[in-house]
């Protein structure tokens, strides 16, 4: 530990302070080749720590959410089955992933529309073929 604050306190300010760092922009231009080279590996390493903090904060930022954000993530696939016999008249399954009576529709998917300007509803299958 007494290594790295040494090299904190002690090797890096001293470094710093040894770099031909120009105060002005024009300075830049009035650098010569032995003065570039000591600035290469300052600017490498300052360079290389933009790149990375960058690429790391814009794949987070733009990341997509999961469309299932809480049921039944232990499961690899979340699949539910059912058969002919278990509609009622009408039944309504979510499709938004909101519901808290999932599979089943309790209406979540109109305040995630609002919120996300989406227009999902749910799947409704009727035990008969409803007459127009």
């Amino acid at each position: 530990m007494e290594s790295f604050s040494n090299l904190v306190r002690i090797h890096v300010p001293n470094y710093l302070a040894g770099l031909p760092l120009p105060k002005s922009i024009g300075g830049w231009f009035k650098l010569n080749f032995r003065e570039c080279l000591q600035l290469v590996p300052f600017l490498t390493i300052v360079g290389g720590s933009v790149y990375l903090t960058h690429k790391s904060c814009k794949n987070y930022f733009n990341r997509k959410p999961p469309v299932n954000p809480e049921i039944k993530k232990d499961a690899q696939k979340v699949v539910d089955s059912f058969t002919a016999e278990e509609f009622k008249a009408k039944t309504a399954f979510c499709r938004c992933w909101r519901s808290a009576n999932f599979p089943y529709c309790d209406g979540s998917h109109n305040a995630y529309n609002k919120e996300c300007c989406d227009n999902v509803g749910p799947l409704v299958i009727s035990a008969k073929a409803e007459e127009n």
